[in-house]
């Protein structure tokens, strides 16, 4: 067949450069926008499964040129990503135009199920003449740990194996120094015209105005299905968008008078539902794509309390894992000590071999209060005392964890250091090496007592009270609610500054406090340690222009000695902090500056592919027709980030629930300026569940039942009595 070659300068899309992603389970896959992995040094593309790259390289060319991308999205649920391309223009061997640019559409889908990704190229000829066209997929499995994906250099690797190739598959495998095999199983439909063990081949013949259509199927550790390619697609298709639609069934609905608001709302749902795996414990967000999409418990535990109102089971799976996985011993080298809960757990070679700490890792300081606070939420939300009652072990190690090992040198705060050379230099949730400073820019030196965790554990001796109390130790509870009232007493007089109108970030080891302003104190009034009369301080000094960029409260106030708006924790914004931030300021009666944040936020979301927030974003002052700036290496989607419109949502509305009395509680609900009214269905209390919508009535918010369950009750504090379905 006569070869066709491609001319010209324009071999690269305008819409080039950023990546899409797919995930189920433990399997998630990063491709560009032609549906490409094409894994260059540290270049994250492939299919992942279990922190190892099963797929590191995949790419399409037509008559060896690259296709020309015309677009590519996700669907609304997240569980197809499809590209239309074109082919370019192709000359025969003595120059002259054969194919104009675009006379061909592909159509390339892509699905995950199973630890599979399955796809599907229709190929349609919009010519007046039949088309013969040689179509190349080109493939390939460096099996590489996503330590080393990321950067991480190792010395020593595994033994890769000849692949083994048959007339339609191809079996690549890996002999890992862990001693694990590992397979990559490539299956095409029709059978290529040529198959070697990294390229697939095939002559197509596409009569005019019609379509062909090629499968490809990659299995992760199994030699894959043994239907036909052509049929797994289509089931794999059916049952991820099916599973996805019960996960999505439990939960509550939103919808508002805001369109653009409402594909944001849709799409944060879809990520985390999409971002959920179901372990044996149960449903568990994993922290986000591409580098933390795992296992990680402080990251689960605040999106578990993000999205409490909206799906309380997602906590309860949170819960129950990080419970299972709770620290039993002491273990220097994992930073583990008993009762303390997980930080991060990974599968791959790299942390089987102990070259990264991060097989069951233990190094954050906040996981287990956190895991305390979220306990005592779900079941405030729920009223669930028989679950709670099956976690009393595991909570009352958590509590002796606080007191044996958190408080290091007994000044009654607690504080961390990593135990090992190779864990985390600074454990809180701003854990880069120089997250916690002082005001002249110097880095503080351990044991580091930080403002938030301090707020944490706060809530986690009035949470472990609260359970105490309805669980029948009365005295019990007496001691943890007294030992929160210490704690909030001595946590005014070495944290507050009168100077910064705030808390200071943390005190270091020698007990000298970082006089920087940061977000973290808001974090004070989140957990609800500050005192009342200290919050509108707070407030205004985290909405000065100095701290509020716009878009969000930024990590680090702008004239700070390390303010950077590039950094990852220095001046940086972060959605899931401002939820946190927000809902702080709701507790304390500030909806109005709750409200500010989540028009930022959603403001900032209307300028982002697919309305996705990030992880995060960077710290520049927001512009009048300018859209915010974007981190590099930003996870999207990534869980504690996708959450946050549903939380500042409730913050906003100031939505309450009271299992003991059952009633949904709406306590001086705002809407902020972009939403005239806000439908809720499905919202749940104690097996029963009602639909409300809430309205802008001048500066009022009325809150009408539309339907529900009789016994629930529904309270609008700025609206007067109780209404009673």
């Amino acid at each position: 067949m006569e070869r066709l070659v491609s001319h010209g300068p324009a071999t690269t899309s305008l819409q080039d450069g950023q990546f899409r992603t797919l995930k189920h389970d433990d399997t998630f896959a990063v491709f560009d926008h032609s549906g490409d992995a094409l894994a260059g040094p540290s270049g994250p593309e492939g299919l992942y499964n279990c922190d190892t790259r099963f797929l590191s390289h995949l790419q399409l060319t037509v008559e060896q040129s690259q296709p020309k991308l015309l677009s590519s999205g996700l669907s609304d649920d997240n569980t197809t990503f499809t590209c239309d391309l074109t082919n370019p223009d192709l000359y025969d061997a003595g120059g002259k135009l054969a194919l104009p640019q675009g006379s061909l559409h592909f159509r390339r889908s892509f699905i995950l199920w199973e630890a599979g990704l399955f796809g599907r190229m229709a190929i349609t000829n919009f010519g007046d003449r039949p088309r013969r066209i040689r179509i190349e997929v080109a493939f390939a499995a460096d099996f590489a740990d996503l330590f080393e994906v990321r950067g991480t250099k190792r010395r020593r690797h595994g033994q890769h194996h000849p692949p083994a190739v048959g007339s339609d598959r191809v079996t690549l495998s890996y002999t890992g120094l862990d001693k694990k095999r590992l397979t990559t199983a490539v299956r095409f439909f029709p059978t290529p015209a040529r198959l070697t063990g990294d390229m697939a081949v095939f002559d197509v013949e596409v009569p005019a105005r019609q379509t062909q259509i090629v499968f490809i199927e990659v299995s992760c550790n199994s030699e894959g299905t043994r239907r036909p390619v052509p049929a797994s697609f289509l089931l794999a298709l059916r049952d991820s968008r099916r599973a996805l639609r019960t996960r999505c069934a439990q939960a509550a609905g939103v919808t508002t008078s805001n369109d653009v608001f409402n594909r944001t709302v849709s799409r944060s749902i879809s990520d985390l539902y999409t971002l959920t795996t179901n372990l044996p414990s149960g449903p568990y967000p994993y922290a986000g794509i591409p580098w933390f999409s795992t296992v990680f418990g402080r990251d689960a535990l605040i999106t578990a309390w993000e999205m409490l109102w909206f799906d309380p089971t997602i906590a309860r799976g949170v819960l129950r894992h990080l419970a299972l996985n709770q620290a039993t011993e002491e273990n220097p080298a994992a930073d583990a000590e008993p009762g303390k809960i997980l930080h991060e757990a990974r599968g791959g070679e790299m942390a089987s071999l102990g070259e990264v700490p991060f097989k069951h890792y233990y190094g954050s300081v906040d996981s287990t209060p956190l895991f305390l606070f979220l306990a005592g939420a779900y079941l405030t939300r729920t009223g669930d005392l028989d679950f709670i009652r099956g976690l009393a072990p595991h909570l009352e190690a958590a509590t002796a964890w606080l007191d044996a090992y958190g408080d290091r040198d007994g000044d009654g705060f607690v504080e961390y250091g990593s135990r090992t050379a190779k864990g985390l230099t600074n454990q809180g949730w701003k854990d880069s090496y120089d997250a916690v400073f002082h005001a002249d820019g110097t880095l503080a030196r351990g044991p580091i007592a930080l403002a938030e965790v301090q707020g944490y554990v706060y809530g986690a001796r009035l949470a472990m009270a609260d359970i105490l109390e309805r669980t029948g130790q009365a005295s019990r509870a007496r001691e943890q609610a007294a030992r929160a009232q210490t704690l909030r007493e001595q946590f005014d007089r070495h944290f507050f500054d009168e100077e910064l109108g705030a808390y200071v970030l943390a005190l270091d080891g020698d007990k000298r406090p970082c006089r920087v302003r940061t977000s973290n104190a808001g974090h004070a009034l989140f957990s609800g340690i500050a005192y009342p009369e200290r919050a509108a301080s707070v407030v205004k000094c985290l909405m000065t222009s100095d701290s509020f960029s716009g878009w969000g409260v930024r990590t680090v106030a702008s004239r700070e000695a390390r303010y950077n708006p590039i950094s990852y924790h220095d001046g940086s914004v972060w959605p899931h902090d401002n939820a946190m931030i927000a809902a702080g300021f709701s507790r304390y009666g500030f909806r109005r500056e709750a409200a500010r944040i989540f028009e930022g936020l959603f403001a900032a979301s209307t300028y982002i592919d697919l309305q996705r927030l990030p992880e995060l974003f960077c710290g520049f002052p927001r512009r009048r027709g300018q859209g915010p700036t974007f981190y590099p290496v930003a996870c999207s989607p990534q869980a504690w980030a996708a959450a946050a419109p549903l939380s500042l949502l409730q913050s906003s509305i100031g939505l309450v629930f009271d299992a003991d009395a059952g009633e949904i509680v709406f306590d001086h609900p705002v809407l902020p300026e972009f939403l005239d009214d806000i439908t809720l269905r499905r919202l749940s209390l104690g097996g029963k569940a009602i639909d409300v919508v809430l309205k802008r009535a001048g500066r009022q918010t009325v809150v009408e039942v539309l339907a529900g369950e009789e016994g629930l009750g529904v309270v609008n504090k700025s609206g007067g009595a109780a209404q009673r379905t």
